[in-house]
């Protein structure tokens, strides 16, 4: 039985939001939505408790809920910097299973990096009047939020993989600190002690902040970087083969390498090949990413980190989606955990 407003356990006073109606009926902000909307399956007594809950509480939805039921727009647009699509591409995907239950369209915009283009897709996403954005790129830095356009205060914006740098937006990212420490800690579990880190250009987070985190995991258990110090270079195969060069001249006894990406870490596995060096025997690899093009064409295939960019998006898909039924969502940066997945390269 519902109760009255105003009654013990019945939402606060004022305008009513779809997450009144959903507490009030005892049901998800998602089930509410489509009770209302008639999409989904669902018992009748369900559906009839929300909309028992709609007349005590006298909802109406804001606009841009009303325009997601009705059908007037159904559309997200999903805004990226990464042309290439290697990380957009898994993020979109993500983002799209969360948005398809509910018959929503993306609309895919890609920048290419520059602020032109970035202002030219955001005035065609407001006229088509989506109802709320994602934003993702290529890199896990921090970007400014989207400003310069006008109502694009009123639609909900989420960021992906790449955070904003206002702390009142809400980001979704991969949590790189989880990833670098089950790095470690596996190779530590296979016998390694002598580790040595071989990763992209320093002024990106991505490579500073993952060898940040392995730094001072191998400090906690009382160990440090085989060659005492971080390799930072390039995001390619070439650099994988001439760093590990380096590493090998500098402390030949070093048993395993921690590389920034999978580019880098195939390298490093191509130069120990050409040096007769056994892979994982005398040496193990371990890369970053999961790049199914360079993990699993190595020789041997990578053991590596998966960012788990697909529920990267989904993530950020249900923020949004929250955000525009005026769900209660907190803002600020959601990390999301990493995968180890085990190849025979350790």
């Amino acid at each position: 039985m519902i109760p009255a407003a105003g009654a013990p356990g019945s939402p606060p006073t004022g305008r009513a939001r779809l997450a009144d109606v959903a507490a009030l009926a005892g049901v998800s902000v998602g089930t509410a939505s489509k009770a209302l909307s008639g999409a989904g399956r669902m018992r009748p007594e369900t559906r009839q408790r929300v909309l028992d809950a709609v007349a005590t509480l006298g909802f109406r939805p804001n606009q841009h809920a009303q325009s997601l039921h009705t059908g007037r727009s159904w559309t997200v647009g999903l805004m990226t910097t990464d042309g290439i699509g290697r990380f957009s591409t898994p993020v979109l995907l993500g983002a799209e299973d969360a948005l398809g239950a509910g018959k929503i369209s993306v609309l895919l915009c890609d920048t290419r990096g520059d602020a032109i283009r970035e202002q030219h897709h955001l005035r065609n996403l407001m006229d088509r009047r989506v109802d709320g954005i994602i934003v993702t790129g290529r890199r896990t830095d921090a970007r400014p939020p989207l400003t310069g356009i006008t109502g694009l205060e009123s639609i909900p914006v989420v960021y992906a993989l790449s955070p904003s740098t206002n702390p009142a937006d809400t980001s979704v990212v991969s949590d790189d600190k989880g990833g670098a420490q089950l790095a470690v800690d596996h190779l530590l579990s296979t016998g390694r002690t002598r580790i040595a880190h071989v990763t992209g250009p320093e002024h990106h987070a991505a490579a500073r902040d993952r060898a940040h985190h392995a730094v001072d995991h191998l400090e906690t258990v009382g160990l440090g970087l085989s060659t005492g110090r971080v390799h930072f270079g390039e995001w390619s195969e070439a650099w994988g083969r001439r760093a590990a060069d380096a590493v090998l001249r500098t402390a030949p006894d070093t048993d395993a390498f921690f590389c920034g990406n999978d580019q880098i870490a195939r390298g490093v596995a191509d130069a120990l090949r050409e040096r007769g060096v056994g892979v994982p025997g005398e040496i193990a690899v371990v890369g970053y990413d999961n790049w199914d093009t360079m993990a699993l064409a190595s020789r041997p295939p990578l053991t590596t980190i998966d960012m788990n960019l697909a529920e990267i998006g989904r993530i950020a898909a249900l923020r949004l989606l929250e955000a525009i039924d005026e769900a209660d969502t907190a803002p600020g940066v959601r990390p999301v955990p990493c995968r180890l997945v085990v190849r025979e390269s350790t």
